[in-house]
């Protein structure tokens, strides 16, 4: 008997999603709860975990389709009806592989063996046909041993810096198996040049479309400041030991700037209100959407009641929602909401930057690189570790002076931490 997989409820608001990729091939074993499928919504990535134990059925969608909430996709077969297809997908695992029949998602290791290749996200796929590595020879560091982008790219600069190989030669690609990186190369060394076309992920479009509202809806304009990060810095070093022995995590940047953006929201409350038709809401509590960078896109988990944590505890769950964007595994429920927006370019080394508003929120703060530079200290001119603070507004709602005050806030907080121990 077959129990059908349904398209789970996916969060407010949200009817639809598109199939991803299908992380288990009809006759797979499947065990209860665990991931079959990954969907992709406006917001994040959804595997749908299997409701029964048994093997993989058909599917009744294809990767790229759209399909919506309640939706039929695929089916799972009882253990004890599922004997024939799993004979079926034994037989198939000892054909040849230019034998087998075409599977949407085809493994790129031989001999029909489940690993870590089977279930390649379009963006790491991408990343192993541009640079040529063999997936199977890459160790995975994802969740349950998936590549990630970054697992690629690692190969990939390990196999530039080695010699060339002359002992051993790649196996030999089977007739009726793709060789894209193959086929580029030699379209490289022939002078020719390529383009390659791939359909935008779901996030990405709504990426998009969600950016360029903001700008044609929102009144939008940028303050800037600098910040000096000596004080920051010094307290950092003389306690990153003892707090990463107490709290078990590092003590970071980013829980001082969410600790000087909650005292700056309190005293500017406009800076963390949001228009809603022909009114202003504003908010008591600080919901913190942190900016952080995901394969398929830039993703902003929040972290809630900020203004009431610890520094741990927003370290804590920014290090949390960091490896979960990594993993792939952020819920609808860890994007929704938030009313005001950390964004850190710094980490990529951006010097400068106009952040944009990320709707219906009214602001977004933007980090960026640490450098030292000189500047003018009582008369004399010394070498500080510097960063160029960035506030980007809805002049709709904020004023200048609301906005530069908020600003101004955040930078005396870091300059002087002390500012964040007593509410000042």
């Amino acid at each position: 008997m077959a129990v059908e997989v349904k398209v789970p409820t996916l969060g407010e608001s949200v009817a639809e999603a598109t199939i991803g990729e299908w992380l288990k091939r009809p006759g797979d074993p499947v065990k209860l709860d665990e991931p079959i499928v990954s969907l992709e919504t406006d917001k994040v990535a959804v595997e749908v975990p299997a409701p029964v134990a048994g093997v993989m059925g058909a599917y009744k969608v294809e990767v790229g389709q759209t399909v919506e909430v309640g939706a039929v996709i695929a089916t799972i077969e009882d253990a004890q009806s599922a004997g024939e297809t799993t004979q079926v997908a034994e037989r198939e695992q000892a054909q040849p592989v230019a034998e087998r029949p075409p599977a949407p998602a085809p493994a790129l290791a031989e001999g029909g063996q489940e690993d870590h290749t089977t279930t390649l996200s379009p963006a790491v796929r991408r990343a192993v046909l541009e640079h040529g590595v063999d997936p199977s020879a890459i160790r995975g560091t994802g969740k349950d041993g998936r590549l990630t982008k970054e697992d690629v790219l690692a190969a990939a600069r390990a196999k530039k810096d080695a010699p060339a190989p002359s002992v051993s030669a790649p196996a030999p690609t089977p007739a009726s198996a793709p060789a894209p990186a193959e086929t580029k190369l030699s379209s490289d060394k022939a002078g020719e040049r390529r383009e390659e076309r791939v359909k935008m992920t779901r996030m990405r479009q709504t990426i998009a479309r969600r950016l360029k509202s903001a700008q044609e809806e929102a009144a939008l304009l940028t303050t800037f400041n600098d910040c000096d990060m000596s004080a920051v810095i010094a307290a950092r070093e003389a306690y990153k030991d003892l707090f990463a022995k107490k709290h078990g995590i590092k003590l970071g940047f980013m829980s001082f700037f969410a600790k000087a953006a909650c005292l700056a929201l309190k005293d500017v409350p406009a800076v963390n209100a949001r228009i809603e038709g022909d009114e202003v809401v504003y908010h008591e509590y600080v919901d913190i959407s942190v900016a952080v960078s995901a394969p398929s896109g830039l993703v902003v988990p929040v972290v809630r009641n900020a203004d009431a944590l610890s520094f741990a505890e927003i370290e804590q769950a920014i290090a949390d929602y960091g490896q979960k964007a990594r993993d792939g595994t952020l819920t609808m429920a860890d994007m929704t909401g938030g009313t005001f927006t950390i964004s850190n370019g710094g980490v990529f080394g951006s010097l400068m930057s106009t952040p944009i508003v990320n709707p219906p929120q009214s602001a977004v703060l933007g980090l960026h690189r640490i450098e030292d530079r000189p500047v003018a200290r009582d008369g004399q001119v010394v070498i500080r570790p510097m960063m160029y603070l960035a506030l980007s507004y809805d002049h709709r709602l904020i004023d200048g002076r609301e906005a530069v005050t908020a600003l101004k806030i955040i930078k005396e907080a870091i300059e002087d931490p002390m500012r964040l121990l007593i509410d000042l």
